[in-house]
Parts: structure tokens; sequence; C-alpha cells
């Protein structure tokens, strides 16, 4: 069926379809599209992509919103002075709470999008981040208990988990052969508000002091208020999208969303936890002023966000493996970099290991994401599956799946501040923590190659395996169809 057939409601812009086959549960009232076929090229041109470009826009905007709430903690501890009394450890230990929280909660809120709809999750995550906000304002002066503190920090975690609805959505929003760059765009996007609150940190600390952290807060009242109304007033349910627990037991079976949880547990649980224990570090192994320490930590996280839909975009065209070993690869050599200057203390090499670092892991993030819909429909492709069916057990299977990838790779980001609290505890210095980092990011590559690009044994299915599909996969293609190519996904 194309656009030509879809009928407009009165209650939605005219851009917005519905009508005919429905894929999901009938839905009424609100602003709910009750068919939805992207993979269908005239209803993409005709309709679909104006609909699906307006609600990745503001997906945007909101999940930029629970970044900078899931990262305000990063910001906070530089307004906080030796009359707070809290020791560096003490420090990291806070700005890893909110991972730990926001890891958790990417798997509830993943299956929210369905529960609730794409549209109503969104205004109602998007209001839940007034909770830490304000809270955070009541709570923040010397005197306050460090208990406290863990506590509201835990709360900043809610903006963690927004990462997940809103990938989950917009996933669904997309075809196959567009999902890299839109899932790229909205993580990116989304990224960058770890950056713009450093930089509004940086503002408030070199204008009004570090005696202010209440003016960061401030700010962000009315920006989430903002997000949830425009959220009301533009965005859409999919009603094709419905919760299938069954999905999350079959991807939570399937090997490969273990394996992607490794890969982006490297990629964005070095994003994040390098975001939130940059400052610290500055702070602790160079001896910066917090004023010095903001105003370089904004650098890093803002080059990893711009460059995530450029991974994304890198992968749509060469393949995400492909992409995600050169990155592995690279960024051990940094880690290497930043390992020698921490040695030296080198500041200025420093700087250029740990930024390349962000970069890094920001065209990681946005390949390994790419690579998750790619391998599921692979498998739909190595069942025998065609079509419209392969694209159905395809979403079914990697809308499930984002869920548990996300959550574990924000539980590196927890992994990664902890390593940093442990090594500044015991050695005084990050560099323990780096080596160890190193370590991970040989692991990642090695994984990487030897499932998604080591070539297979060669036999009479050389031309399946020789195109990086595996033994199943060849085995499907044995009467000399060619099976899915893991090397592009």
């Amino acid at each position: 069926m194309t656009a030509a057939a879809a009928e407009t409601r009165s209650d939605t812009p005219d851009d917005t379809p519905t009508g005919g086959r429905t894929a999901g549960r009938a839905r009424r009232g609100g602003r709910w599209i009750e068919r939805w076929d992207p993979e269908d090229e005239g209803f993409w041109r005709e309709t679909g992509e104006r609909v699906a470009r307006r609600n990745l826009v503001l997906s945007v905007f909101s999940e930029h919103i629970g970044f900078s709430v899931w990262s305000l903690w990063s910001v906070m501890v530089l307004f906080m002075g030796p009359e707070y009394g809290i020791d560096p450890a003490g420090k990291f230990f806070l700005v890893a709470m909110p991972t730990l929280v926001g890891g958790v909660l990417r798997v509830p809120y993943t299956f929210a999008v369905a529960r609730f709809g794409g549209r109503n999750w969104t205004v109602i995550s998007a209001v839940t981040l007034l909770v830490p906000t304000a809270v955070a304002a009541a709570v923040l002066e010397p005197g306050t208990s460090y208990t406290t503190f863990l506590l509201v920090a835990a709360l900043a975690g809610v903006g963690g988990g927004n990462f997940a609805s809103s990938m989950t959505n917009i996933n669904a929003f997309y075809p196959l052969r567009k999902k890299g760059w839109a899932l790229g765009l909205n993580a990116g996007g989304g990224n960058i508000g770890v950056p713009v609150v450093q930089l509004l940190g940086l503002l408030v600390i070199g204008t009004a002091g570090a005696a202010h952290p209440r003016i960061v807060l401030a700010v962000y009242v009315p920006l989430i208020v903002l997000a949830a109304v425009l959220a009301a007033l533009f965005m859409d349910n999919l009603a094709p999208v419905t919760n299938d627990t069954g999905a999350a037991r079959d991807a939570a079976r399937e090997p490969h969303t273990w394996v992607m949880s490794l890969l982006y547990i490297g990629t964005f649980g070095s994003f994040i936890g390098y975001s939130f224990a940059f400052g610290l570090v500055l702070q602790n192994q160079f001896a910066r002023t917090p004023l010095q320490a903001a105003s370089l930590t904004f650098i890093g996280p803002l080059l990893g966000s711009l460059v995530r839909p450029v991974g994304g975009r890198l992968a749509d065209r060469f393949g995400g493996a492909r992409i995600t070993l050169g990155t592995f690869a690279a960024m051990g050599l940094a880690t290497g970099v930043v390992i020698h200057a921490s040695g030296v203390r080198s500041l200025p090499v420093f700087l250029v290991g740990f930024i390349a670092l962000f970069v890094l892991s920001g065209l990681g993030n946005g390949a390994t994401y790419k690579m998750i819909p790619g391998i599921f429909q692979a498998q739909a492709l190595r069942r025998g599956l065609t079509g419209e069916a392969a694209a159905v057990y395809g979403r079914r299977l990697s809308g499930a799946a984002m869920g548990l990838i996300g959550a574990v790779g924000a539980l590196g980001g927890l992994a990664i501040n902890l390593a940093f609290r442990q090594s500044f505890l015991v050695a005084g210095s990050g560099t323990p923590a780096f080596v160890s980092f190193l370590a991970c990011y040989v692991v990642c590559g090695a994984v990487t190659w030897g499932v998604y690009l080591r070539p297979a044994v060669r036999g009479r299915r050389a031309a399946q395996v020789a195109e990086g599909a595996d033994e199943a996969g060849a085995g499907a293609a044995a009467d000399g169809e060619r099976g899915p190519v893991y090397a592009e996904v």
C-alpha cells in the first residue's frame, strides 16, 4: 500500500498517515498513527519521511535535555569546593550514581514506548526531569550530608533513561537503509546535552562564581517544560509498535545482543564515563582549578557528539562492523598517548589523546548502533524470511535488543568512574585506570573481528563465507544464494 491510499485524520497534521492495514492495536484519540510502513518507498517518499523527520527533530531536543540533566552532577561537583568536605574519590562516586540509575532505567524506558506511545512517553519522561532538577536546587549547599547528595544525584539518572525510549521510538519511524543516519543524528543531538550543560557551568563559574550552582539548574526548568509541550503538540505515537515480552526474551537469548552490549560498553560507555569524569581528572591529576577544568571539559563531549551521526553515515556506507573495528584500534592508540601523557604529566599531550578518545567513541557509537538492526535483519534472512516478514522480524528483535544493549553500555560509564575512583584512591593518578581501558579496547576489537569480520572456513560454501556470513548463514545459502553479510551490517 502506498501513501496515496492513506487517509488523514482531522485531529492531526495533513502529513500524518492513518487508516489502511494496521500492524498493531487500533487506537483512538490523541496523535496515533494506525499504519506505518517505512520500507514501502512510495509511502516513505510521499508521507512517511516528513512525519519521521518531524518526530526526529523533537526527539533530539527532548533527549538533549535528558542528557543535560543526566550529566548535571559532572558539573555540580565542580562547584563543590573544600567547604563541602568531599574528597576526590567521593566525587567520582557521586558522578557515578546517575550513570548507574540511568543504565538500569534504560530497560523499562525501552518498553514504555510501546506501552504508552512514543509521543506520550516523551511528554512523561520530559516532565519527570523536573524532579532531579528541583531537588538538586533544594539541597545543593555546604553542610548537606554526603548520603543526601548520593540520593539526589541518583535521581538525575532518569535523564539517562530518555536515551533508550528515544532511540527505540526513532528506530520504528525509519527504514533500515536510513537507520544509521537517523539513529546517529538522534543520539548525537542528545549527546550534545553533555557539553552544553558543561558550557553553561563554565559560564556560571566564570561570571557568577562557584558559589552559584543553582543558576545552572534554573536555566533547565523552562527548557524541560518546553520539551514536554513541543512533544505533546507535534509528536506522534505509532500503533504498530507494541510491547512483545517474547521479543525481549528472544533478544536476551540471542548471543549477538550480548556481543553488541560489550561493544557498546567500549564506545558509549567510554563516551559517557569520560564525559562525567573529565573535569575531576583535570582537577586531581593536573591541579586545574574548577574554572580551568570547566573551560576544557566541554570540548571532548562536544566533538564526540557531533561526529556520532558521521559514524552512523560511515556505517551505512562501509558497514558498521568495519567502522567499529577501526574505531577500537584507534581508541587503543589514543589511550596509549594518554597513558604516556599521564606518566610525564604533560597536559597538552593528555588533552590531545583524551579528546581523540571522545571523537573516536562518538564515531563508534554511531557505527555500533547501526549494526543492531542490520544484524537482526540478517538473522531474519538466515531463517529464510523475506520482504515484510523479514522487516517485521528485524524490527521486533532490534527494538527489544536496543534497550538491553543501551542499558549495559551505560553501565560501562559506571565502570569507568569507579575505575578512576579506585585509581586515584590507590595510586593518586588515573594511569592504572587508563591501562585497564586499553585492555578493554583490545578485547572489543578482537571480538568485533572474530564475530563479524573474520572469514569462515572455506569450502564448497566459499562464495558465502568469503562475504563474512557465519556458518549457519552459509548453510542457509548452500544452494548458491548469498547468506547474510555481517561485515555490511
